[in-house]
């Protein structure tokens, strides 16, 4: 024991002031081993016990799974019904589909394919219209075609000087031909000086004369239209400016006779686009033909001039007229007069008629006054002559006078004086 103690008592550690024996570190042990037993004993009885709260747990959940399970099955053959039902009613709505898209299938094949007929026989109007058009377009090009013929025979009569004067000068014949009655106008007619303009319109009244000129100078406006470069152009604008002067200045000179025609001439342009060019780029030449006194005029105006001097032409031929028409009036006022001395003696008749008959009025008013007098005497036999058989005796006072056929008797009755 004495060894033991001892043993026990031995010094093992320090701590400070403190010595560890042996017996102390045997009792600390001892004590720490007696802790972590009771520590595993409480932890073996909660281990335990919530092994039993988990069976009792996982059991609750076995009966929930299986009251799942069962809920899950039932409503499993209820979607089973249900499906079944739905396949039933699918099956039967399948059918009725497929009859409905095999009718509209059937509906729409029918349809199309009276479209397919609507659209070939209007494919095969198109086609014929449309060789009916080829037809007629080439009619057209055949016109066309006779046309550039045409033009390039015009072309050529242009770049003649002598074709293209008979060019312009049967134009402007055709214009004045057609505004102006025959014997109003002259074509190549010879003036005093030798000169023979192309027109000479006589005027009304013993006027002079208006000349028109139809030579019309092209070969420079053709050189304009050909010039390819600026330089050719200017060169050729001042040669067409250069021949307008001199064509203006010779009408000027021949055609212009005091006395004889008139104070200004026309110079006729048978081109309107060629009137438009001179007018807005040659200023200057239309201006020089102004003061020259000649009048540049393409076919419109001339037309309208023309139309102008018809109108003058009308006016002159109203004037000379007018001693006939005065005439004319004068027999219409007599006629009125004689029309308004008839109407009188009607009138006059009138107003005796209607006397007459006034007077007729007042006849048969008297007549019919009288007739009302006649209505209230009596008809018919007396009452003695009915009873008697013979006439009755007259009351004193009282004449009768009896018709011949008995039907008539007059009452006369006489007053008391």
């Amino acid at each position: 024991m004495n060894d033991l103690s001892t043993i026990l008592s031995e010094p093992v550690a320090r701590l400070g002031a403190t010595t560890i024996t042996l017996g102390h570190a045997l009792a600390l042990g001892a004590l720490v081993f007696l802790g972590l037993f009771l520590a595993l004993v409480v932890a073996l009885w909660r281990s335990a016990k919530a092994r039993t709260i988990a069976a009792a747990e996982a059991a609750d959940h076995a009966r929930d799974a299986e009251a799942r399970m069962a809920g899950i099955l039932q409503s499993q053959a209820e979607m089973q019904g249900r499906m079944g039902a739905i396949a039933d009613v699918f099956g039967a709505r399948q059918a009725e589909l497929n009859q409905s898209i095999g009718q509209r299938l059937d509906a729409m094949t029918g349809r199309l394919g009276q479209t397919m007929t609507e659209q070939t026989k209007s494919t095969h109007e198109s086609l014929a219209k449309l060789q009916e058009r080829l037809a007629v377009i080439d009619t057209a090009q055949g016109n066309i075609q006779s046309l550039a013929g045409q033009v390039v025979q015009l072309q050529a009569i242009l770049s003649n000087k002598q074709t293209r004067g008979a060019f312009g000068q049967s134009r402007m014949e055709a214009i004045v031909a057609d505004g102006l009655p025959m014997g109003a106008y002259e074509f190549q007619a010879t003036l005093s000086n030798g000169s023979r303009p192309d027109c000479l319109v006589r005027m009304p009244n013993g006027a002079p004369q208006l000349a028109i000129d139809a030579k019309f100078p092209l070969e420079a406006w053709n050189a304009i239209r050909a010039a390819d470069g600026a330089e050719q152009q200017k060169i050729a604008a001042q040669a067409f400016r250069r021949d307008i002067e001199i064509h203006v200045r010779d009408i000027s000179e021949k055609y212009l006779i005091q006395g004889e025609t008139q104070d200004t001439a026309f110079m006729f342009v048978p081109s309107e686009s060629v009137f438009a060019e001179i007018h807005e780029n040659f200023d200057a030449v239309v201006q020089k033909a102004h003061r020259a006194r000649v009048i540049i005029v393409s076919p419109s105006l001339l037309m309208l001039s023309i139309q102008v001097i018809q109108a003058i032409l009308k006016d002159a031929r109203m004037r000379e007229q007018a001693h006939l028409i005065q005439g004319e009036v004068i027999r219409l006022m007599e006629d009125v007069a004689r029309v308004d001395e008839r109407v009188r003696r009607l009138q006059t008749h009138f107003g005796q008629s209607a006397k007459d008959i006034d007077e007729i009025l007042v006849s048969t008013s008297k007549v019919t006054k009288r007739g009302q007098k006649i209505e209230a005497l009596e008809f018919g036999e007396s009452e003695a002559e009915v009873r008697g058989g013979g006439p009755a005796k007259a009351e004193a006072g009282v004449r009768v006078a009896d018709s011949k056929t008995g039907q008539l008797r007059l009452r006369v009755v006489e007053g008391d004086d």
